[in-house]
Formats: structure tokens, C-alpha cells, sequence
């Protein structure tokens, strides 16, 4: 079974979910791990899953600095919950690194993963800093 980007971008935030709480965590195992859940059980990473783990692995101190710009001043990237923080930086890395992804793809995809993983302020918080990215 081939993943489609949506789950691939959802196996990423749970990797890098993972990894935020034990960053000596075997990446092989989390992405198995993550993958077992759409029943993938061929041995094959996806090469997405990949880029969007290391990209945001990688750039994490540079997508802060951005992400904080469009924060109030009275917030701090520190103060965001991980999993609006961790829907940010994915969000921040496809728009800024990844080409053949539309900004706007971009923003409906951490709009779903903030659907599923947080609650109904974290998703209007999340589009209100993406659509002041966007500006």
C-alpha cells in the first residue's frame, strides 16, 4: 500500500512528536513505528516521510526564528504547545523548502493535522500564524 501525503505528513508529526520527547529515539524505528498504523508493512520509508523529518530536524532553530515572528510579543515559541509547535514547523519547512508543494496545501495540511491533534483554538491559532506568513 502506497502512502498518499496527507498520512506521510501525519507519520512525520507523530516521528518528530516522538523524537521531542526522546531525540535518542531510533528514527527507523519511529517511522515503522508510525507507519504500522496504516497497516504499511513493506520495509520501504517513504522518501517524503524522510525529508519532512530531517528537513524539520535540520532547520528546526531557523523555523523557530521565523514561526516567532508572526507570535505575539508576548508569546515566545517555548510557550507553544509541542503539537501546535511541531504543525508549525512542518508547515514552515514544506513552504520554505519544499517546492512542488503550494503554500496554500501547505496550510490546509497542518489545518487537518491540528483537526486531529489539537483542539479547536490551537487550529485557529496555527491559521492565523500561517496566514500571516502568507500574508
Amino acid at each position: 500500500m502506497s502512502l498518499n501525503r496527507h498520512q506521510i505528513r501525519e507519520a512525520a508529526f507523530q516521528v518528530l512528536f516522538a523524537l521531542s520527547s526522546n531525540s535518542d529515539a531510533s528514527h527507523d524505528d519511529l517511522y515503522h513505528q508510525a507507519l504500522e498504523s496504516y497497516h504499511d508493512t513493506s520495509e520501504d520509508v517513504p522518501t517524503y516521510l524522510v525529508q519532512l523529518v530531517d528537513g524539520v530536524t535540520t532547520h528546526h532553530q531557523e523555523l523557530d526564528e521565523e514561526i516567532s515572528k508572526f507570535l505575539k510579543k508576548t508569546w515566545s515559541v517555548e510557550r507553544l504547545a509541542r503539537t501546535d509547535h511541531l504543525i508549525l514547523q512542518i508547515a514552515f519547512f514544506e513552504i520554505n523548502y519544499v517546492e512542488d508543494v503550494p503554500d496554500k496545501v501547505a496550510v490546509n495540511e497542518a489545518l487537518e493535522l491540528a483537526k486531529k491533534y489539537a483542539d479547536e483554538t490551537a487550529k485557529n491559532f496555527i491559521n492565523g500564524v500561517l496566514s500571516s506568513k502568507l500574508g
